[in-house]
């Protein structure tokens, strides 16, 4: 007892550095304490982590890149024959549903793997940048993507398998080497990646698992010297890892949530919008940072849109990690709950009503869980409307014009998505476009993030920076132009040294040559920039 009592104190002590005293005190403890410590990354032993990983990752970028996406493609093979016990995983660990679990975490990962790994020679091949003008034609240049180096991802726990896995195998298929952080109440599923990312049969210590708190873990590992550190999470845990990256000038990518609206036009198929407003705003009981939160419904179809809400609503199964299959099950934690249950009480007291409520679930784990609702009457001085609630809450407002709908979407400090829905899309999308979010879906929502070529990110505090697609490896990676002379037998350029009041008018011909708007005075002016030519062929002290 006394040793369970002192052990963390002994961890911070230089002595738990040790390798070799760790494993043997840890061999005579209980078997539950035993895997509680070991399992826990030492901050101080990062250091030493990030320095082989930088090792593993100087032979690893040099691997061609065709070699380096047939090596990551394996991962794919890897996912297809898991994915009952993957989404199994999930399902235990998240309390989401097996088919969400599946649908949203491991196929859409599975499709991605496929899509990068096809797409990385094409994404990253070296790339010639045509002359920006006549006069310097005789430069020839190319651009080349050079991975980073060591890539830091915090990702977090509503979608704890696809979203760092997109990071994970772009960085990877970039050349670079990963350092991933689960979030803490999802560590299993952490460990499942490294699992699946072990198929790939990687140099040893490419990627690591990194286990520590949460609170910690942005800070050791910037000052652990990562070259880039992509996180998800929420706007103020982002704002502190922005100012810390500051100190050292480490680049962030930061995506942090969103608060996204859905505008429901008079000719909207309001079938289809009612069925995707109930999945994008209650899929995984309302835990997604790009699901529906505001609903903006024209004066005209309010009445009916809501009376669709409603049915629909009542027919919403719910249940929890015992049953096989539902629609809504119980929230991460009793602490996510709750938070959705004081903006739910804020609203009500500011005048807010339940229009529509989904059945309740009795079980031991209620106080985790959340009916789902439909607010009206919301005004945007509510919570409801004006942050990230994160849970099953819907909050549906009437417009007469688009120009209020609009308005109204886009107020709000985030952006990460939003949606229009309407039978005409070229309306549609003349609509989408003035939202000021990442994404923006037609008569769709919440499913951009499965669509492994578009970019992912939002505007305003939704975020800085993007992945996926193309974007995703462009953040992965820094660009380096490389500049030729295609003269050689030139001793120096046409303004380099010695300089002298010829040189001085013969480059103001050559401005005047360019931009002059008078024909008869570039004429002139040319004669004037070729008496000088001879000089580049001189040396200096000729």
């Amino acid at each position: 007892m006394i040793l369970v009592v002192y052990l963390p104190e002994i961890r911070l002590k230089a002595i738990w550095n040790d390798h070799f005293f760790r494993y043997h005190i840890t061999t005579f403890l209980p078997n539950y304490i035993r895997i509680k410590l070991m399992e826990q990354t030492i901050i101080e032993d990062l250091p030493q982590i990030i320095d082989d990983a930088r090792k593993a990752q100087q032979t690893w970028s040099e691997v061609p890149v065709k070699t380096r996406a047939k090596r990551i493609s394996a991962i794919r093979d890897y996912l297809v024959q898991s994915a009952d016990e993957t989404a199994r995983l999930i399902h235990e660990v998240t309390g989401k549903s097996r088919i969400d679990a599946l649908s949203t975490e491991v196929i859409s990962t599975a499709n991605a793997v496929r899509y990068y790994s096809r797409q990385a020679p094409k994404f990253l091949r070296p790339r010639s940048i045509s002359a920006g003008h006549i006069v310097f034609s005789f430069k020839r240049s190319k651009v080349y993507r050079h991975p980073f180096g060591v890539i830091g991802i915090i990702s977090p726990w509503n979608y704890p398998f696809t979203i760092p896995f997109h990071e994970v195998v772009i960085a990877l298929l970039s050349g670079n080497a990963v350092m991933l952080k689960p979030a803490s109440r999802t560590q299993k599923v952490g460990v499942m990646i490294e699992e699946c990312i072990q198929a790939a049969d990687l140099p040893s210590g490419l990627f690591r698992l990194v286990k520590m708190p949460g609170n910690v873990a942005g800070d050791a590992l910037m000052n652990s010297g990562i070259d880039k550190l992509f996180f998800t999470g929420s706007v103020a845990v982002g704002k502190l890892l922005m100012a810390k990256a500051s100190q050292s000038l480490t680049p962030v990518s930061l995506e942090l949530g969103g608060n996204d609206a859905m505008i429901v036009c008079e000719d909207a198929d309001l079938e289809r919008a009612a069925n995707g407003a109930l999945w994008g705003s209650l899929q995984n009981s309302g835990q997604s940072c790009g699901g529906i939160e505001r609903i903006y419904v024209h004066d005209s179809v309010y009445d009916t849109f809501l009376d669709l809400l409603r049915r629909k609503l009542h027919h919403l199964s719910v249940g929890d990690n015992e049953a096989n299959d539902y629609e809504l099950g119980p929230m991460i934690s009793q602490e996510q709950a709750e938070k959705t249950r004081a903006h739910l009480t804020q609203a009500l007291e500011s005048g807010a009503q339940v229009y529509a409520q989904s059945p309740a679930l009795e079980t031991n784990i209620q106080d985790a869980f959340v009916p789902a609702m439909v607010l009206t009457n919301v005004t945007h001085e509510m919570q409801i409307m004006q942050e990230e609630t994160f849970g099953p809450v819907l909050g549906v407002m009437k417009y007469a014009q688009i120009e209020e709908a609009i308005r109204m979407a886009n107020d709000s400090h985030m952006g990460l998505t939003g949606s229009v829905w309407s039978k005409n899309q070229k309306r549609a999308e003349a609509i989408g476009r003035r939202i000021e979010a990442g994404a923006v879906m037609i008569n769709d929502h919440l499913m951009s993030h499965g669509l492994p070529e578009t970019p992912w990110g939002g505007f305003k505090q939704s975020g800085i920076g993007r992945t996926h697609g193309k974007f995703g490896f462009d953040e992965m990676t820094q660009p380096q132009v490389i500049i030729r002379d295609t003269l050689p037998f030139v001793k120096k350029n046409y303004w380099w040294y010695p300089y002298d009041e010829h040189l001085y008018q013969s480059l103001k011909a050559l401005l005047e040559l360019l931009h002059s708007k008078s024909i008869w005075q570039r004429i002139g002016k040319f004669f004037k920039v070729l008496r000088a030519v001879p000089r580049i062929f001189q040396s200096w002290d000729e």
